[in-house]
């Protein structure tokens, strides 16, 4: 997919393949980690498997690699002859043909955005690209009001609808320039789509991550759980805020402190908020969200971020959701969890 949104804080969640060392636990039995990784949508992936020889892992790095490709041909806003771009360069208002992983993946944008009031909108790309984080070049000035209004016309989730229809699915939108950014929730949608590649090749122990979001299952080398590590909003590379046990659940992480360009004396982040057609500028710069799956985590840590610390908390207790934000206050931070997340957190706090 190759989306600038995608070179984002999401890869601030650190994989802490040793498990941490937990002093209590007995002694595992020896075991090899294999670590595999490339490069696909912009970003990076990873996948660390226990017990595997190198022939093997060969073979499931370049299955990985083609499957990866294929979801970026599906995705991708950079790609003029994507599955997505091929739809978004169509003004038919006419149902539009597209396989069950577009719809399924429509479909869950569409119900978050919902639950987080239009926060989390797959169509704001003319709003994205407006702002310099698209496809389209960085503007040399601010939008005007003019430009901000032209491109929120073009959007909403109103517009969008997924139809399923004698066992087929289609995307239809009800103004013909509709333009359909899958970004925020792309990255989630492939951990999960090679989280179910690894299990379909008999691999019952590993961690996978495409960019910021990540799925695990079973231990890890040393007999101890998959641990992530939610990386504290600064330039540092590995400098951790918290640690946790996804414990088979996907993760993934919102932050608005990386990608951003200075534009007339300001700080643009790439995080838009489609109500007002403008990048965020409350203190909310990180989100982290634990689901059922990365597609889901994906969604949720992208909403709330746009919603900003309290509205954004009001959401995460209506629906029960596991999340843990950092909060800029001052020259430093302040972070709340739900107690869902807290759940998840190794030693029980931050």
């Amino acid at each position: 997919m190759e989306m600038t949104l995608l070179r984002v804080a999401l890869v601030s969640v650190v994989l802490l393949l040793a498990g941490c060392d937990n002093a209590s636990a007995p002694p595992a039995p020896k075991a090899v980690a294999t670590v595999l990784e490339g490069k696909t949508m912009g970003t990076f992936w990873r996948v660390s498997v226990v017990g595997m020889d190198n022939a093997r892992a060969e073979d499931l790095r370049q299955k990985v690699q083609q499957q990866l490709d294929a979801d970026d041909q599906l995705l991708s806003t950079w790609k003029n002859d994507s599955a997505l771009m091929r739809f978004n360069h169509s003004n038919s208002m006419t149902p539009w043909p597209v396989n069950e992983a577009m719809a399924d993946i429509v479909t869950e944008s569409l119900r978050i955005g919902y639950k987080t009031q239009g926060a989390m909108d797959i169509t704001v790309g003319p709003l994205v690209n407006l702002w310099g984080f698209g496809p389209d070049k960085q503007p040399v000035k601010t939008p005007t009001q003019a430009q901000i209004d032209a491109a929120k016309a073009r959007t909403g989730l109103a517009f969008l609808s997924v139809i399923n229809r004698s066992g087929r699915q289609y995307l239809q939108k009800s103004i013909p320039d509709l333009y359909v950014d899958l970004s925020t929730v792309g990255e989630g949608y492939a951990a999960d789509h090679l989280a179910r590649l690894v299990t379909e090749e008999g691999i019952s122990r590993y961690l996978v991550s495409v960019g910021g979001a990540l799925v695990s299952r079973g231990m890890n080398a040393e007999g101890q759980p998959w641990r992530v590590a939610i990386q504290k909003p600064t330039d540092r590379e590995n400098a951790v805020q918290a640690i946790v046990d996804i414990n088979g659940h996907g993760i993934s992480t919102s932050g608005s402190y990386r990608n951003y360009y200075e534009l007339d004396g300001q700080r643009i982040s790439h995080v838009i908020d489609p109500q007002t057609g403008r990048p965020i500028t409350h203190k909310l710069v990180s989100v982290t969200v634990i689901a059922p799956t990365a597609l889901e985590a994906d969604g949720w840590d992208t909403g709330l971020m746009v919603l900003g610390p309290q509205k954004a908390q009001q959401v995460v207790r209506e629906y029960g959701l596991a999340v843990y934000m950092i909060m800029k206050d001052g020259d430093g931070f302040t972070t709340w969890m739900s107690p869902q997340f807290k759940t998840f957190l190794v030693g029980g706090k931050n």
